[in-house]
């Protein structure tokens, strides 16, 4: 049986939790699979940790949290301290080359976006998880890119859809080039 589980960590005020609720509505509603999400983020409004975990699997998922991850997604130096510890260094590590500086120390498969910079430059840095959601679909093979695209669609506030839609193929396109060279 399938079961992936993923982590998406960063602040307060980033889109995290809708992150992971794409990632994982793009399973189960738009892939036909099963999946749960899990959050928390520390006690400030803006600002503090956040998590995100999603597990997505074919069958019934009987625990809903994450203990071996398939791939960790950072987006703050914070989350990167906190989540990273323990990482087993085949497991994909997904940052914001912009955000998050990586310890020496430390040996991991990383996949790097400047996920924020091209939100910026597409007009909006709101949409910064957005990318990173494309270039997530675009380095892993947890979800199709059809669904997730489509779960943005259906998730982002109306009138916003062109602007998510190219902040995603933004993300999916630099990670499929990155891919691609590896």
């Amino acid at each position: 049986m399938k079961r992936e589980e993923i982590v998406l960590g960063g602040f307060g005020g980033q889109g995290i939790i809708l992150a992971g609720s794409i990632v994982g509505k793009a399973a189960a509603i738009f892939n036909g699979e099963n999946a749960t999400l899990t959050q928390d983020y520390g006690p400030e409004a803006r600002g503090g940790a956040c998590r995100a975990q999603v597990v997505v699997s074919d069958g019934p998922i009987s625990y809903p949290y994450v203990d071996n991850p398939a791939v960790l997604v950072v987006m703050s130096q914070e989350a990167y301290e906190k989540y990273s510890a323990g990482l087993k260094p085949e497991v994909p590590l997904l940052i914001d080359e912009d955000l998050v500086k990586l310890k020496k120390t430390k040996k991991h498969k990383v996949y790097a976006i400047p996920s924020t910079r091209f939100a910026r430059e597409l007009g909006r840095e709101a949409v910064a998880n957005i990318v990173m959601v494309g270039f997530l679909a675009a380095v892993s093979n947890i979800v199709p890119s059809e669904a997730m695209k489509q779960s943005v669609l259906d998730s982002v506030p109306k009138g916003t859809e062109e602007l998510n839609t190219k902040a995603f193929e933004r993300g999916y396109n630099y990670g499929r080039e990155l891919a691609g060279k590896r």
